[in-house]
């Protein structure tokens, strides 16, 4: 990394499926960051007490004293920031059709994350054992993941706090995932044989034909597949496997190994959350204060300019967890925010898709 780039630290923890997406970028880019590993399920105080930021999905990349949120702006950025060099190889293969594969890469992540997308169905294909094993904390694991889809659960009860009928309106209970997921089935093997008949019909390694390696595209392309696949139980053989779609899971492998890689001595050091945030307050901003769009017809409609108390959340799960600070941007791309917590103030960043940005009404409580 360049002597100018502030230090990158990746708050995530290691299954999860987004996170993921973000170290295969970095490992492959060889940018060296630290990792601040979170519960899988909340409190995270890593985040809410040391950054005061409140937005509870997984992952957050932090460059300097600027956050982001929501890996389709994180890539974005690091795309923006880390422009290709020797030390840093670029993802995007150099073709005639460089600007179709950057259309079809943010086309696939948006139709893959898009509320009943791809990763709906993928989650709808989780085995209900794997929420009784050890760490998953059943039923304390499906209360949270309610909270994280905007369901409203019955409080438990004092004298049975794990009873199922506490969680039985879960979008992971038994029974929800019993009822999803024959039609979730069928619409992941539909991905895996569009991608088998289509752009692995011809043998290639990657989906960027005559590519040396992995590009951005098979990041936003290969993540739910190589998900499931090393969920026991989640894909059925004979259904959905190399079996039936071999060039596909071929190429999952393949993008496991070259993405999971990094160079000898470049192993991404763990750091804790007092050290991390530490680290983060000490650092410069990765970026200009960006400045308020006057004429963007949201900051028109709300009321908003530079200065303006707010609250950002997203809109589509997590929107219970809204973040209070100085609005300091807004662009085409980006709602950026001031928010303080116990090390000082960091600018938190989020995607304008996805994302509201609404005034802090009067008389109402800034906390």
């Amino acid at each position: 990394m360049a002597a100018a780039h502030p230090p990158i630290v990746l708050y995530h923890y290691p299954t999860s499926p987004f996170a993921k997406r973000i170290v295969w970028y970095l490992n492959l880019r060889q940018i060296p960051y630290s990792q601040c590993l979170q519960p899988v399920i909340l409190p995270r105080p890593d985040l809410k007490e040391e950054l005061g930021i409140s937005y509870r999905r997984i992952p957050i990349l932090s460059i300097g004293r600027d956050v982001y949120l929501d890996t389709r702006l994180i890539l974005a950025k690091l795309e923006q920031l880390f422009p290709p060099s020797p030390s840093h190889p670029s993802l995007t293969t150099p073709s005639p059709l460089q600007n179709e594969h950057a259309l079809l890469s943010a086309l696939l992540s948006r139709t893959i994350i898009a509320p009943n997308g791809l990763f709906l169905r993928a989650a709808q294909l989780l085995p209900p054992k794997l929420f009784a094993a050890p760490g998953n904390g059943t039923p304390q694991f499906l209360r949270d993941r309610a909270d994280l889809s905007g369901v409203n659960l019955p409080p438990s009860s004092p004298s049975s706090p794990n009873a199922a009928a506490d969680v039985s309106a879960s979008p992971l209970s038994p029974a929800t995932l019993a009822a999803r997921r024959p039609e979730a089935l069928v619409e992941i093997r539909a991905y895996a044989a569009l991608l088998e008949r289509t752009v692995f019909s011809d043998g290639r390694p990657w989906i960027v034909k005559g590519a040396g390696g992995p590009t951005l595209l098979d990041i936003e392309a290969v993540w739910i597949l190589h998900w499931l696949r090393q969920i026991p139980g989640a894909l059925p053989a004979g259904y959905v496997d190399s079996r039936v779609f071999p060039g596909v899971f071929a190429w999952v492998e393949r993008f496991g190994r070259a993405a999971e890689q990094r160079p000898a001595g470049e192993a991404a050091a763990v750091v804790q959350g007092a050290e991390a945030a530490s680290l983060i307050a000490g650092s410069a901003f990765a970026e200009a204060e960006a400045g308020v769009d006057a004429a963007d017809p949201v900051v028109l409609a709300e009321g908003l300019g530079k200065g303006v108390q707010v609250r950002m959340w997203p809109t589509d799960w997590g929107f219970t967890h809204k973040d209070t600070g100085t609005l300091v941007g807004v662009d085409d791309a980006q709602f950026v925010v001031e928010v303080k917590g116990k090390r000082g103030t960091v600018r938190v960043h989020a995607p304008r898709r996805g994302f509201k940005v609404a005034k802090v009404g009067e008389g109402e409580s800034r906390l």
